[in-house]
């Protein structure tokens, strides 16, 4: 009984000291195992910190970049605008001076179109119809308008005269008369065109009624007479007992003062003129603008230079 108990206090006692070299190589194992997983994180920290300053390195460089990017982009856009600038500018100059050289050349064509039209106006023009005549000018024997038409009776002082007028004339004087007979005037032509034949044989008429001093004063001589042009009219109204004397006292000489250059006709001799005795009813057509102008400042035609009326002649039928 006393060996059996012995060995079973020995083997109680290996039984402890094999739990004992157990948990003894349990607990190296689990400082050997700590250690490792220790290393091992270490190593893997140390692995994951390298990246990270790669990465931040890499995020540094990156922004190092975009800054310098940037800086050069802005810098290249800002010398973009300025070179955009400098070009639209230059545009802008060319084009002003293409505009510049437009208007130029605009004004020139114009200025060119303007002498063609003026002179195409008067090579079209009779010259004649505007030069000075009495006791100034001679005016060929031969001469006759281009073409001549028939006043109507209408208004004529005497019906079946047929007395004929410049046929570019005539538009002019109908348009006065009619006006006349609106304001309730009753004006006539008393004479009209005469050809040089025909002032001939009324200059000779004169000189053998009046003599030859007296008929200077109021009739031209053949050659001298405005109304060889077909351009002049005289003119007369009911009242006066079918002569030309006394039509200055009339309401129609009046009328005619203030309304003949309306349509182009001015008086050709008037009081004081240094021509011929005052004439209130010979009226001579000399275009709308050279009447008004004459109308408005009170001068005769007569009275202007032959260079300053010829400047009127490419307006004489506006």
């Amino acid at each position: 009984m006393k060996f059996n108990s012995m060995n079973k206090i020995k083997d109680f006692f290996k039984t402890i000291e094999l739990v004992y070299w157990v948990i003894a190589s349990s607990f190296v194992l689990l400082i050997l195992l700590g250690s490792y997983l220790n290393w091992a994180g270490n190593k893997k920290l140390a692995l994951l910190d390298e990246k990270i300053n790669i990465i931040t390195s890499s995020i540094k460089l990156l922004e190092e970049n975009s800054i310098s990017t940037t800086a050069e982009l802005k810098k290249s856009i800002t010398q973009t605008h300025i070179d955009l600038s400098s070009a639209l500018d230059n545009e802008k100059r060319n084009v002003g001076e293409i505009e510049d050289l437009l208007g130029v050349y605009k004004k020139e064509n114009e200025e060119i179109s303007g002498t063609i039209t003026t002179l195409e106006k008067l090579s079209k023009t009779d010259p004649e119809l505007l030069q000075k005549y009495s006791k100034v000018f001679f005016l060929n024997e031969h001469y006759a308008p281009a073409r001549l038409a028939e006043i109507i009776d209408t208004y004529e002082y005497y019906e079946s005269k047929f007395s004929k007028i410049d046929a570019q004339v005539w538009p002019y004087l109908e348009n006065m008369l009619k006006a006349s007979l609106s304001d309730n005037l009753e004006i006539y032509v008393y004479s009209a065109y005469r050809s040089y034949e025909e002032q001939n044989a009324l200059k000779s008429l004169y000189t053998i009624t009046y003599g030859e001093g007296t008929a200077n004063q109021f009739s031209a001589d053949q050659g001298y007479s405005e109304h060889q042009l077909g351009t002049t009219i005289d003119l007369i109204t009911t009242g006066i007992g079918g002569t030309l004397e006394g039509f200055e006292e009339t309401e129609a000489y009046l009328w005619l003062l203030n309304n003949a250059h309306k349509f182009g006709f001015t008086l050709s001799y008037p009081e004081y003129n240094d021509f011929y005795v005052f004439e209130p009813w010979h009226w001579r057509f000399v275009g709308i603008k050279l009447a008004t102008y004459l109308h408005d400042n009170q001068i005769g035609f007569y009275d202007l230079d032959q260079r300053e009326i010829d400047e009127y002649l490419v307006n004489l039928f506006e």
